[in-house]
């Protein structure tokens, strides 16, 4: 593999309890277990990054067969001699897992805004070695001015994090900068307008950390810390957003509850 990352060179690899890791393997997500006198925002920094992977396993339903889907999907409209995108590509779980489906000739863009984020996924791509070429660019999405010769864009749990003052240009940049019959693959966590349903989902998910081993006290402080950094729409809202953008047709291959994926062709 030969890797181009940008800005995010000097950043050392680290656990989630700032300690240098040699192996790049996700430690236990244990992040909120403590009572907080006070909880910040929610960060993407080296502690994070450090349990990333946890986190996501144990947070997101399901996750093992999004992950799944996306890279079926995503191979089957990665087209040679293009480029594929993942916005918001954490650890490069998703890059990795499409390494070996997609043709050698598809040029893979990794965008994060988190340098530590980008180590872990220089890392995991490292160890796969395949000799494609890859770019690691450290970039904040609400300033993301150009795709260029996209088969296939990939935003998996990224959309819900940009401010919605930015998502309408910011689908519309990734439309403009993808090929004819290119995709974007969007995957979410939503909410609804009916209040009853939401209540009950969020329930149903609540529910379902715990039985992933989170306690009352890591479901609570996280929820308070995403507030007002995690906006989720609904899911009319952003299938609308997506048509409005320029895409010709959207189609939902997943739904859980409060957490749904669309494809988008252009």
């Amino acid at each position: 593999m030969t890797s181009s990352a940008q800005q995010s060179t000097d950043s050392p690899e680290i656990d989630g309890n700032g300690a240098h890791a040699s192996n790049g393997a996700s430690a236990p997500d244990r992040i909120f277990s403590q009572p907080r006198k006070r909880v910040d925002d929610f960060v993407f920094d080296g502690e994070t990054a450090g349990v990333f992977d946890d986190m996501l396993g144990r947070s997101v339903p399901f996750y093992a067969e999004i992950q799944r889907m996306t890279a079926e999907l995503a191979a089957d409209f990665a087209a040679p001699n293009s480029n594929l995108y993942d916005l918001g590509c954490s650890t490069g779980t998703t890059l990795a897992a499409l390494d070996s489906l997609v043709d050698p000739t598809v040029k893979f863009v990794g965008i994060d805004d988190s340098p530590d984020m980008l180590d872990k996924a220089r890392q995991k791509l490292t160890r796969a070695a395949s000799g494609r070429s890859v770019d690691l660019v450290r970039t904040d999405l609400h300033e993301l001015n150009q795709i260029e010769n996209a088969s296939v864009v990939m935003l998996t749990l990224t959309l819900q994090f940009v401010r919605p003052l930015h998502r309408e240009r910011l689908i519309r940049t990734i439309c403009a900068g993808t090929n004819p019959q290119g995709c974007l693959i969007l995957v979410e966590k939503l909410t609804e307008s009916d209040t009853l349903f939401n209540r009950l989902f969020i329930k149903y998910y609540y529910d379902m950390k715990r039985r992933n081993g989170y306690s009352d006290l890591e479901i609570s402080q996280k929820r308070e810390a995403l507030e007002n950094v995690l906006i989720p729409y609904r899911a009319e809202e952003n299938e609308q957003l997506l048509l409005a953008g320029g895409y010709a047709k959207v189609q939902r291959f997943f739904q859980w509850y409060n957490f749904a994926g669309v494809i988008a062709v252009k």
